[in-house]
Protein backbone atom coordinates (compact mmCIF):
# COMPACT_ATOMS: atom_id res chain seq x y z
CA UNK A 1 0.00 0.00 0.00
CA UNK A 2 1.16 3.70 -0.52
CA UNK A 3 1.35 4.50 3.40
CA UNK A 4 2.44 0.89 4.55
CA UNK A 5 5.81 1.52 5.02
CA UNK A 6 4.78 5.21 7.07
CA UNK A 7 4.80 4.62 10.80
CA UNK A 8 2.81 7.90 11.29
CA UNK A 9 0.60 9.43 8.61
CA UNK A 10 0.28 13.49 8.38
CA UNK A 11 -3.49 14.86 8.15
CA UNK A 12 -2.91 15.27 4.51
CA UNK A 13 -1.94 11.48 4.24
CA UNK A 14 -4.66 9.70 6.17
CA UNK A 15 -7.43 12.11 4.06
CA UNK A 16 -5.64 10.33 1.06
CA UNK A 17 -6.17 7.31 2.32
CA UNK A 18 -9.93 7.73 3.17
CA UNK A 19 -10.55 9.65 0.45
CA UNK A 20 -11.60 12.37 2.19
CA UNK A 21 -11.02 16.30 2.95
CA UNK A 22 -8.52 16.82 5.19
CA UNK A 23 -11.35 19.08 7.22
CA UNK A 24 -12.89 15.87 7.91
CA UNK A 25 -9.93 14.18 9.24
CA UNK A 26 -10.02 17.23 12.11
CA UNK A 27 -13.35 16.77 13.13
CA UNK A 28 -12.61 12.64 13.29
CA UNK A 29 -9.87 13.97 15.47
CA UNK A 30 -11.52 16.10 17.26
CA UNK A 31 -14.54 14.03 18.18
CA UNK A 32 -12.06 10.96 18.92
CA UNK A 33 -13.17 9.15 16.63
CA UNK A 34 -10.12 8.24 15.16
CA UNK A 35 -6.76 7.35 17.08
CA UNK A 36 -4.03 10.08 17.27
CA UNK A 37 -1.07 11.96 18.53
CA UNK A 38 -0.72 15.57 19.12
CA UNK A 39 2.74 15.10 21.05
CA UNK A 40 4.69 16.85 18.32
CA UNK A 41 2.26 19.89 17.98
CA UNK A 42 0.56 18.70 15.41
CA UNK A 43 -1.77 15.95 14.25
CA UNK A 44 0.40 12.47 13.42
CA UNK A 45 -1.91 9.63 12.97
CA UNK A 46 0.10 5.92 14.37
CA UNK A 47 -0.45 3.80 11.24
CA UNK A 48 -0.67 0.32 12.94
CA UNK A 49 -3.23 2.03 15.87
CA UNK A 50 -5.47 3.33 11.90
CA UNK A 51 -5.32 -0.20 10.83
CA UNK A 52 -6.66 -1.61 13.75
CA UNK A 53 -9.10 1.08 13.82
CA UNK A 54 -9.73 -0.07 9.94
CA UNK A 55 -10.34 -3.60 10.99
CA UNK A 56 -12.84 -2.78 13.97
CA UNK A 57 -15.09 -0.66 11.79
CA UNK A 58 -15.09 -2.50 8.74
CA UNK A 59 -14.14 -0.02 6.69
CA UNK A 60 -12.36 3.15 6.45
CA UNK A 61 -15.68 5.16 6.07
CA UNK A 62 -17.38 3.57 9.22
CA UNK A 63 -16.56 7.08 11.32
CA UNK A 64 -18.01 9.27 8.35
CA UNK A 65 -21.40 6.86 9.17
CA UNK A 66 -21.29 7.78 12.41
CA UNK A 67 -21.91 11.93 11.25
CA UNK A 68 -25.73 11.79 11.05
CA UNK A 69 -26.90 13.50 8.02
CA UNK A 70 -29.32 16.25 8.57
CA UNK A 71 -32.86 15.98 7.04
CA UNK A 72 -32.44 18.06 4.52
CA UNK A 73 -32.52 17.82 0.42
CA UNK A 74 -29.85 20.18 -1.18
CA UNK A 75 -28.90 20.45 -4.90
CA UNK A 76 -30.46 22.24 -8.20
CA UNK A 77 -33.89 24.10 -7.13
CA UNK A 78 -36.53 22.07 -8.33
CA UNK A 79 -40.52 23.94 -8.16
CA UNK A 80 -42.16 20.24 -7.85
CA UNK A 81 -39.79 19.22 -5.91
CA UNK A 82 -39.43 22.10 -3.26
CA UNK A 83 -43.73 21.87 -3.53
CA UNK A 84 -43.70 18.27 -2.91
CA UNK A 85 -41.30 18.55 0.73
CA UNK A 86 -44.36 20.95 1.71
CA UNK A 87 -47.11 19.53 0.98
CA UNK A 88 -46.15 16.24 2.21
CA UNK A 89 -45.25 17.76 5.37
CA UNK A 90 -42.06 14.89 5.09
CA UNK A 91 -40.28 16.85 7.43
CA UNK A 92 -37.52 17.11 5.27
CA UNK A 93 -35.80 20.77 4.67
CA UNK A 94 -34.38 22.06 1.71
CA UNK A 95 -31.35 24.14 1.32
CA UNK A 96 -31.10 24.63 -2.62
CA UNK A 97 -28.52 27.19 -4.03
CA UNK A 98 -26.93 24.77 -7.21
CA UNK A 99 -26.22 20.52 -8.55
CA UNK A 100 -22.26 21.06 -7.96
CA UNK A 101 -23.18 22.67 -4.13
CA UNK A 102 -24.99 19.72 -3.57
CA UNK A 103 -22.75 16.77 -4.96
CA UNK A 104 -20.61 18.48 -2.43
CA UNK A 105 -22.53 18.90 0.33
CA UNK A 106 -23.65 15.05 -0.16
CA UNK A 107 -20.40 13.76 -0.15
CA UNK A 108 -19.29 15.47 2.96
CA UNK A 109 -22.45 13.39 4.55
CA UNK A 110 -24.50 16.77 5.19
CA UNK A 111 -27.47 16.16 3.60
CA UNK A 112 -30.08 13.48 3.39
CA UNK A 113 -30.12 13.92 -0.61
CA UNK A 114 -29.70 16.16 -3.32
CA UNK A 115 -31.29 16.93 -6.51
CA UNK A 116 -28.96 17.44 -9.76
CA UNK A 117 -29.24 18.03 -13.60
CA UNK A 118 -25.67 17.67 -14.61
CA UNK A 119 -25.01 16.78 -18.53
CA UNK A 120 -22.01 15.01 -19.91
CA UNK A 121 -21.57 15.59 -23.37
CA UNK A 122 -19.62 12.69 -24.18
CA UNK A 123 -22.83 9.51 -24.00
CA UNK A 124 -25.43 12.91 -23.64
CA UNK A 125 -25.54 11.61 -20.04
CA UNK A 126 -27.38 13.33 -17.02
CA UNK A 127 -26.05 12.70 -13.50
CA UNK A 128 -24.47 9.46 -14.06
CA UNK A 129 -21.07 9.96 -14.80
CA UNK A 130 -20.27 12.53 -12.50
CA UNK A 131 -21.51 11.03 -9.59
CA UNK A 132 -20.08 7.87 -10.88
CA UNK A 133 -16.61 9.96 -10.85
CA UNK A 134 -16.95 11.44 -7.81
CA UNK A 135 -18.84 9.53 -4.95
CA UNK A 136 -17.60 6.33 -3.03
CA UNK A 137 -21.57 4.78 -4.17
CA UNK A 138 -21.95 2.03 -1.68
CA UNK A 139 -24.26 3.62 -0.12
CA UNK A 140 -26.11 6.32 -2.38
CA UNK A 141 -28.57 5.41 -5.08
CA UNK A 142 -29.45 7.46 -8.03
CA UNK A 143 -33.25 7.99 -9.05
CA UNK A 144 -35.39 9.84 -11.30
CA UNK A 145 -37.35 12.52 -10.32
CA UNK A 146 -38.54 13.84 -13.56
CA UNK A 147 -37.93 15.22 -17.38
CA UNK A 148 -38.43 18.56 -17.42
CA UNK A 149 -38.33 20.95 -20.91
CA UNK A 150 -35.56 24.00 -20.65
CA UNK A 151 -35.15 26.46 -23.23
CA UNK A 152 -35.33 30.48 -23.60
CA UNK A 153 -37.71 32.56 -21.66
CA UNK A 154 -38.11 35.92 -23.06
CA UNK A 155 -40.80 38.39 -22.76
CA UNK A 156 -44.36 37.88 -23.95
CA UNK A 157 -44.51 38.23 -27.66
CA UNK A 158 -40.98 37.49 -28.08
CA UNK A 159 -39.49 40.92 -28.56
CA UNK A 160 -36.32 39.55 -29.92
CA UNK A 161 -37.61 37.38 -32.19
CA UNK A 162 -35.33 34.52 -30.53
CA UNK A 163 -35.32 30.69 -32.39
CA UNK A 164 -32.50 29.43 -31.59
CA UNK A 165 -29.39 29.97 -29.89
CA UNK A 166 -27.69 31.67 -32.39
CA UNK A 167 -30.27 34.50 -32.14
CA UNK A 168 -28.62 34.86 -28.80
CA UNK A 169 -26.01 36.71 -30.18
CA UNK A 170 -25.25 40.43 -28.75
CA UNK A 171 -28.80 39.91 -26.28
CA UNK A 172 -28.37 40.39 -22.77
CA UNK A 173 -28.28 37.12 -20.96
CA UNK A 174 -29.61 36.26 -17.34
CA UNK A 175 -26.42 34.19 -15.66
CA UNK A 176 -26.50 31.76 -13.32
CA UNK A 177 -23.74 30.99 -11.26
CA UNK A 178 -20.72 28.72 -11.55
CA UNK A 179 -21.66 25.30 -10.63
CA UNK A 180 -25.03 25.43 -11.79
CA UNK A 181 -26.05 22.49 -13.78
CA UNK A 182 -27.98 25.36 -15.80
CA UNK A 183 -25.32 27.41 -16.78
CA UNK A 184 -23.00 24.06 -17.42
CA UNK A 185 -25.45 23.05 -19.95
CA UNK A 186 -25.72 26.89 -21.31
CA UNK A 187 -22.05 27.23 -21.34
CA UNK A 188 -22.00 23.75 -23.30
CA UNK A 189 -24.59 24.98 -26.06
CA UNK A 190 -23.01 27.59 -27.13
CA UNK A 191 -19.65 26.10 -27.49
CA UNK A 192 -21.26 23.32 -29.94
CA UNK A 193 -22.80 26.62 -31.32
CA UNK A 194 -19.37 28.17 -31.53
CA UNK A 195 -20.34 31.01 -29.89
CA UNK A 196 -18.15 32.94 -26.65
CA UNK A 197 -18.86 34.74 -24.00
CA UNK A 198 -17.99 37.88 -25.93
CA UNK A 199 -21.22 37.51 -27.73
CA UNK A 200 -23.41 37.71 -25.23
CA UNK A 201 -24.04 40.44 -22.48
CA UNK A 202 -24.38 38.69 -19.33
CA UNK A 203 -25.52 40.13 -16.29
CA UNK A 204 -24.40 39.12 -13.07
CA UNK A 205 -24.95 35.08 -11.72
CA UNK A 206 -28.07 34.78 -10.44
CA UNK A 207 -28.40 32.08 -8.02
CA UNK A 208 -32.14 30.39 -9.01
CA UNK A 209 -34.07 29.95 -11.80
CA UNK A 210 -36.74 32.34 -10.65
CA UNK A 211 -34.32 34.86 -10.39
CA UNK A 212 -33.08 34.33 -13.62
CA UNK A 213 -36.42 34.43 -14.83
CA UNK A 214 -37.26 37.65 -13.38
CA UNK A 215 -34.19 39.60 -14.81
CA UNK A 216 -36.56 39.09 -17.96
CA UNK A 217 -39.84 39.79 -16.41
CA UNK A 218 -38.37 43.26 -14.92
CA UNK A 219 -36.39 44.02 -18.09
CA UNK A 220 -33.23 43.81 -17.14
CA UNK A 221 -32.26 40.66 -19.66
CA UNK A 222 -33.65 39.87 -22.93
CA UNK A 223 -33.47 36.11 -22.62
CA UNK A 224 -33.10 33.24 -19.43
CA UNK A 225 -31.80 30.00 -20.06
CA UNK A 226 -34.30 28.55 -17.86
CA UNK A 227 -37.49 26.05 -16.97
CA UNK A 228 -40.68 26.44 -18.76
CA UNK A 229 -42.72 25.97 -15.30
CA UNK A 230 -40.74 28.92 -14.32
CA UNK A 231 -42.08 30.71 -17.42
CA UNK A 232 -45.70 30.13 -17.16
CA UNK A 233 -45.61 31.13 -13.13
CA UNK A 234 -44.47 34.78 -14.51
CA UNK A 235 -46.67 35.03 -17.62
CA UNK A 236 -43.20 35.19 -19.88
CA UNK A 237 -43.11 33.34 -23.10
CA UNK A 238 -40.99 30.34 -23.55
CA UNK A 239 -38.96 28.45 -26.69
CA UNK A 240 -38.10 24.94 -25.97
CA UNK A 241 -34.77 23.97 -26.17
CA UNK A 242 -33.99 20.24 -24.60
CA UNK A 243 -35.24 18.21 -22.12
CA UNK A 244 -33.06 17.60 -19.07
CA UNK A 245 -33.41 15.09 -16.88
CA UNK A 246 -33.39 16.17 -12.84
CA UNK A 247 -32.52 13.32 -10.37
CA UNK A 248 -32.23 12.77 -6.34
CA UNK A 249 -29.41 11.28 -5.16
CA UNK A 250 -30.03 9.69 -1.98
CA UNK A 251 -28.05 7.95 0.97
CA UNK A 252 -29.15 4.46 1.86
CA UNK A 253 -29.93 4.99 5.29
CA UNK A 254 -31.90 8.19 4.64
CA UNK A 255 -34.30 5.94 1.99
CA UNK A 256 -35.85 3.74 4.67
CA UNK A 257 -36.00 7.09 6.97
CA UNK A 258 -39.53 7.74 7.71
CA UNK A 259 -39.30 10.94 6.61
CA UNK A 260 -38.18 10.24 3.05
CA UNK A 261 -40.73 7.70 2.61
CA UNK A 262 -43.18 10.28 3.93
CA UNK A 263 -41.76 12.24 0.49
CA UNK A 264 -42.22 8.93 -1.35
CA UNK A 265 -45.73 8.31 -0.35
CA UNK A 266 -46.83 11.61 -1.78
CA UNK A 267 -45.50 11.24 -5.08
CA UNK A 268 -48.45 8.29 -5.63
CA UNK A 269 -51.65 10.68 -4.66
CA UNK A 270 -53.30 12.09 -7.56
CA UNK A 271 -53.05 15.72 -6.55
CA UNK A 272 -48.93 15.22 -7.09
CA UNK A 273 -49.52 14.09 -10.48
CA UNK A 274 -52.10 16.87 -10.90
CA UNK A 275 -49.99 19.45 -9.65
CA UNK A 276 -46.79 18.42 -12.04
CA UNK A 277 -49.66 18.88 -15.10
CA UNK A 278 -50.42 22.57 -13.71
CA UNK A 279 -46.75 23.49 -12.85
CA UNK A 280 -46.09 22.41 -16.68
CA UNK A 281 -43.18 21.21 -18.55
CA UNK A 282 -42.82 18.15 -16.17
CA UNK A 283 -42.88 14.50 -17.23
CA UNK A 284 -43.26 12.05 -14.25
CA UNK A 285 -43.68 8.87 -16.08
CA UNK A 286 -40.55 7.16 -15.13
CA UNK A 287 -40.07 8.71 -11.87
CA UNK A 288 -38.20 6.40 -9.06
CA UNK A 289 -36.74 4.89 -11.55
CA UNK A 290 -33.43 3.82 -10.59
CA UNK A 291 -30.28 5.28 -12.66
CA UNK A 292 -27.44 4.64 -10.72
CA UNK A 293 -26.86 2.21 -7.57
CA UNK A 294 -23.95 2.18 -5.58
CA UNK A 295 -23.58 -1.06 -4.75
Amino acid sequence: MKYQSLEFLTTKELADLLRIKERRVYDLASSGDVPCSRATGKLLFPRKAIDQWLVENGSGFSALRRKERSLVMVGSHDPLLEWALRESRSGLASLFDCSEDGLERFKEGDAIGAGLHLYTPKGKQWNVPMVAAELDLRRAVLVEWAWRERGFIVPAGNPKQIVTIADLKGLRVAARQKGAGTQRLFDHLTFEAEMLPKDFKMTEPQRSEMDAALKVAEGQADVAFGLETIARQLHLDFIPVIRERYDLLVCRKGWFDPQFQALMEFTREPKFAQRAEELGGYDISCQWDVRFNGE
